[in-house]
Parts: C-alpha cells; sequence; structure tokens
C-alpha cells in the first residue's frame, strides 16, 4: 500500500510542479516521475515541516519544482 500510495502523491505533486512551473514541465510521465523524486527532495528540505496528505502532496511538490527549476538550468 504505501509504494500505491507514494505513487499516487508523487503522480500528484508532479503534476502541481509541472502547473506552477510554467515552460517547466516535462510532460505527464516524466512529471510524474520528477514528483515522485520530488517527495524525495522535499522530505530533505522540509523535513516533516508538513503532516497528512495535503501536506505530503505540497512537500512533493515543493520538491518537484525545485527539480524542475535545476533541470530547466540544465536544459538550456
Amino acid at each position: 500500500m504505501g509504494l500505491l500510495y507514494s505513487l499516487l502523491i508523487g503522480g500528484i505533486a508532479g503534476w502541481l510542479a509541472g502547473k506552477f512551473m510554467k515552460g517547466g514541465g516535462f510532460g505527464i510521465l516524466l512529471n510524474i516521475v520528477i514528483g515522485i523524486i520530488g517527495g524525495i527532495v522535499g522530505g530533505w528540505l522540509l523535513g516533516d515541516l508538513l503532516t497528512g496528505v495535503i501536506g505530503d502532496i505540497l512537500t512533493g511538490a515543493i520538491g518537484a519544482c525545485v527539480i524542475l527549476f535545476v533541470a530547466g538550468l540544465l536544459k538550456k
């Protein structure tokens, strides 16, 4: 169940990050992957600052935005 939860939360977070970072998206599938990785990065950056499902989504979205920002810099 934990893997399914992580995939679902990561997918939502990646989609949100793609919407938030205009021009920073890489398509829905890659944004979902970035959202999953963003959850790890966001958890490292924010620790346990945000809790619950909404907190998990926001943490993943923040981490995914950081990844999309860095990827956008490298893409140029």
